[in-house]
């Protein structure tokens, strides 16, 4: 029993959001493995809802044992649909949409809080959106050193209509523990929005300040919000 709680506090699976890729995360990932935590990362399409799910779910196969599955912006309604998979063990929301039954992306920032900030995403091509490149440091990645958040700004990957229309069967947050960082000055998802649907899943709740890319410019934040998932889901199995 010993040696699966370890299995079940050491693996983790990182799952990124619209507009970047996986890379993002290479911070929370190196300190991740140096506290001898498995990481993998997941380079979802972001087309649409289920062929993310589904390259989620394929990352989660290949893992030896349960895992924490972590999602960050549109990543958080990846992982709680693929979060239904019996490996995984606990999911961590980094100020990201956490769905219910039905519900999507687009439906979520549906009706904006009153005087929110406004994401500044384009009209779509093709199916695609992209954030304005002149105001995307500004909206996304306002605490990301300036040279990092123009190649992000240069280097954004199309996010599907589709991705954000995609609605969820089954919450995963209802038969799962999770946990939830807050990001205080997010001008992406506004931190109320955070907040509701933290409360509504039951997350276990951290707060930090900073921006909708924290875990690009604070990976020390979101790391230790996935070490204490991991910690708690290790004495839960014990």
């Amino acid at each position: 029993m010993a040696d699966k709680s370890n299995l079940e506090a050491k693996t983790v699976v990182l799952v990124h959001g619209g507009f970047v890729d996986g890379s993002g995360w290479e911070g929370v990932y190196n300190i991740l493995r140096k506290d001898g935590y498995t990481v993998a990362i997941v380079q979802n399409p972001t087309i649409s809802l289920a062929d993310d799910v589904a390259a989620t779910k394929r990352i989660i196969a290949a893992q030896n044992g349960p895992v924490i599955l972590v999602g960050h912006s549109y990543g958080g309604a990846v992982i709680t649909e693929a979060g239904n998979d019996p490996k995984v063990a606990g999911l961590v929301y980094i100020t990201a949409f956490a769905p219910d039954k039905g519900e999507s992306v687009s439906s979520l920032i549906k009706d904006p809080p009153p005087g929110a900030p406004v994401p500044p995403i384009l009209p779509p091509q093709d199916g695609y959106l992209f954030l304005d490149k002149s105001k995307f440091a500004a909206s996304f990645a306002a605490d990301v050193e300036a040279e990092k958040a123009a190649f992000m700004a240069d280097s954004q990957v199309p996010w599907g209509v589709e991705a954000l229309s995609g609605t969820i069967s089954e919450p995963a947050w209802r038969t799962k523990p999770s946990w939830y960082l807050i990001v205080t000055e997010d001008k992406m998802i506004p931190p109320p929005a955070q907040r509701f649907m933290a409360e509504r899943a039951g997350s276990t709740v951290a707060e930090a300040p900073g921006s909708h890319a924290i875990y690009v410019s604070q990976p020390n934040a979101v790391a230790t919000v996935i070490e204490k998932a991991a910690g708690v889901v290790k004495a839960a199995a014990n």
